[in-house]
């Protein structure tokens, strides 16, 4: 079975397979045919993926390989009949896609989809590793924009007061930016509508922020649930407050498939000190931040900075490469078996759990989206947007 790994679209600077996942990838029976220069924003050469076993070629051969990994939906390539595509679609965002590999009968597994509370999914999960480089990413971005040192600082010219950090949400990106920022020697408050994340905050050196008639508002699927808006508005106002006197705010609040809650509203910004930095994590889909702008960094009236960077990850495209290689080599891995690749309706992973298993979702399948012209069947919430 032939993988084909391409260069990403313009804006990407990740890779999907790195040179180290070639020689696992052969041992299961699988042949790599990279894209010449497709590691090259990732600083992997095309000499290394030669050495490491793979072949280099031109993207319209890549393109012919029976399965396609990539990490974004490759947008304009006419797919042919039964070709399997691997990446992060975001259906839910963008139904069009599904419909297109319908059309063309190709097989599309959104590794976005995953069933992330199987234990097996854990090595496969991309959502946790790239999630997690982001979160320590927002926090270096953030403090290198902050206008005064972040740590403690006794000097004989006096002493140094520590940043003040927020962390609104503390998923894994928002875990991984408190430790980050605490490692930088901040004073860092977080909140998160999951009552459960106090002890998790607490753990990495947080201090959290409670919100009166919180509960663990989270769906079966792992992730937050919507709110009411009157919800919404009581965390906006407590969290907001905490943050008013704060020198960075890290927004990480993504609801699954829908555009991203508005934590930080134009008026908490206007309260906001001179010099504040806000990191909105959420820019690619809407933006927490009223003020966010998509892939720019402004400056506010009141002097306060706004950054919008939508692709954390891709800024550390070496390392973020080689864990989504990890991922999608391991997922690759378990679709081989005596028969050779399958994509088996009794694959957990690719079909979700059964419905007598506690971490089974009504109307969720797992990362098998459609195949045969056909959107899966267990993919009913799914098939509702479409």
């Amino acid at each position: 079975m032939r993988i084909g790994v391409i260069t990403e679209s313009e804006g990407e600077s990740r890779v999907a397979i790195v040179p180290s996942s070639i020689r696992k990838l052969a041992k299961s029976g699988y042949e790599v045919a990279i894209q010449e220069g497709a590691g090259k924003l990732s600083n992997y050469s095309d000499q290394e993926y030669s050495d490491a076993g793979a072949k280099v070629v031109d993207r319209e051969e890549a393109l012919k390989s029976p399965f396609l990994i990539c990490i974004r939906f490759p947008e304009g390539i006419d797919f042919f009949e039964g070709q399997v595509i691997a990446c992060i679609a975001d259906p839910f965002r963008n139904p069009d896609r599904i419909k297109f590999c319908n059309s063309r009968k190709a097989t599309l597994l959104s590794m976005d989809m995953i069933p992330r509370r199987l234990s097996r999914a854990q090595s496969m999960d991309v959502n946790s590793s790239q999630d997690n480089l982001a979160g320590y990413k927002a926090v270096l971005l953030g403090a290198s924009l902050v206008p005064k040192g972040i740590p403690m600082m006794t000097t004989s010219a006096g002493t140094i007061r520590p940043a003040k950090v927020v962390i609104m949400g503390s998923g894994v990106a928002g875990l991984q930016a408190i430790a980050t920022a605490k490692r930088l020697g901040a004073v860092v408050y977080a909140s998160d509508v999951r009552k459960s994340a106090a002890e998790q905050i607490e753990s990495v050196g947080g201090r959290f922020i409670e919100v009166e008639g919180m509960d663990d508002f989270e769906d079966e699927s792992g992730y937050a649930k919507p709110l009411t808006a009157e919800f919404i508005q009581k965390v906006n106002d407590t969290v907001c407050d905490v943050a008013s006197d704060a020198d960075l705010v890290v927004t990480t609040a993504r609801i699954f498939g829908r555009p991203a809650p508005i934590t930080v509203p134009s008026s908490a910004v206007s309260s906001f000190k001179s010099g504040c930095v806000i990191v909105d994590m959420n820019a690619d889909v809407g933006g927490n931040c009223e003020q966010t702008v998509c892939d720019e960094v402004h400056q506010t009236d009141g002097g306060v900075i706004v950054v919008g960077t939508s692709n954390l990850p891709g800024t550390i495209p070496t390392t973020a490469s080689m864990l989504y290689s990890n991922n999608l080599t391991t997922f690759a891995v378990s679709l081989m078996n005596e028969d050779g690749f399958t994509l088996s309706e009794d694959d957990d992973i690719l079909v979700g759990p059964p419905e007598d298993s506690d971490f089974f979702v009504q109307g969720m399948g797992g990362v098998l989206v459609c195949s045969d012209g056909k959107t899966h069947q267990k993919q009913s919430r799914l098939e509702g947007v479409l």
